[in-house]
């Protein structure tokens, strides 16, 4: 069974709401179009009806029996409703005015039915960026209990081979203590995709093969990781190759339980984690998911802005199945 056999098999039947803010987009509605076909779970697409038909058409993509809400113009007391909830959400930070202009925004409006459990959860980034994804989720959705920052893991897969890299999407130089935080909610993200997790602090080090504050900050990281999550196998600071190639790690690292058989790999920080997805991606021919996020109370995920139709696919599925948890 595929790994994608196996996560439908999870949702299969399970009545799943997905929103997507972007119906004016082909590959939305591609993707869309699909997931309802296969009755994987039930999408519901966010646009002008008008518009999001002629996209269809010229795709020639098939939209029978899809809701279509048009955000823009439903009745006032819905409206008003879901201006009331975020209010209360932010509790003094956003007036009601301020609410009723976010609701004409669709990844507001999307992320609004995802914390009024209208829906499980939102796909979006096809055509927005990042920010456009996750400020409202922070903002009304915020992070779940005990969690204290979002992360923006990447679901890498080719023929049986399965990673995850994190941070790779979202924060920028996250420190000794954010870091630690990260490896922990990857480990436990990982299970939902069946990957026993084994986490590698990366660094440009091997356990003190090079000194400074960066090799210094992955080293407490580490120590702190292990602390939070002493059930799962965490080690660092390694370098890739002693993470990755158990010839290496023999050498390099030879007491780890980690080293050389790593398959979630944390990044000391944003330019690494990016960059080293994108080459196992284009250089490596792996397929890279996301950045999927994590340590939100409800599940939303930012497609990348050069998606296809089915990593759209795929992404939606991975969020249906973080609706379950």
């Amino acid at each position: 069974m595929t790994l994608f056999d196996s996560l439908k098999k999870k949702i299969s039947g399970k009545n799943i709401k997905i929103v997507f803010p972007e119906g004016n987009d082909s590959r939305i509605l591609g993707a869309v179009s699909r997931l309802a076909s296969e009755k994987v779970l039930e999408p519901i697409v966010l646009g002008d009806k008008a518009e999001v038909a002629q996209v269809a058409s010229a795709a020639n993509i098939d939209l029978t029996g899809i809701e279509i809400i048009d955000y823009r113009h439903l009745p006032q007391d819905q409206i008003d409703e879901m201006a009331a909830a975020i209010v209360e959400r932010r509790k003094g930070k956003t007036d009601d005015a301020k609410a009723h202009e976010w609701l004409k925004d669709p990844n507001y409006f999307g992320t609004t039915m995802v914390y009024m459990d209208k829906v499980d959860g939102m796909v979006s980034g096809a055509i927005h960026a990042t920010s456009d994804t996750v400020r409202p989720a922070l903002q009304i959705i915020k992070t779940k209990p005990g969690i204290h920052l979002i992360s923006g893991s990447f679901l890498l897969q080719k023929g049986d081979q399965r990673f995850l890299f994190a941070d790779s999407g979202i924060n920028i130089d996250p420190n000794a203590e954010q870091l630690a935080e990260i490896a922990v909610v990857s480990a436990e993200f990982a299970r939902a995709f069946d990957i026993d997790p084994k986490v590698a602090m990366l660094s440009f080090s091997t356990k003190g093969s090079a000194k400074g504050e960066m090799v210094q900050k992955v080293q407490d990281a580490t120590k702190l990781a292990q602390q939070k999550a002493p059930d799962v196998p965490i080690d660092g600071e390694l370098q890739f190759d002693a993470a990755f190639v158990p010839s290496v790690a023999a050498k390099k690292a030879p007491e780890s339980s980690v080293a050389g058989h790593a398959n979630i790999f944390i990044f000391p920080d944003l330019n690494s984690g990016n960059i080293a997805y994108k080459i196992a991606e284009r250089l490596g021919g792996f397929e890279a998911m996301g950045p999927l996020l994590q340590g939100l109370n409800k599940p939303v995920s930012d497609l990348s802005r050069g998606s296809n139709e089915d990593e759209v696919y795929k992404v939606a599925i991975i969020t249906a199945v973080q609706a379950l948890s």
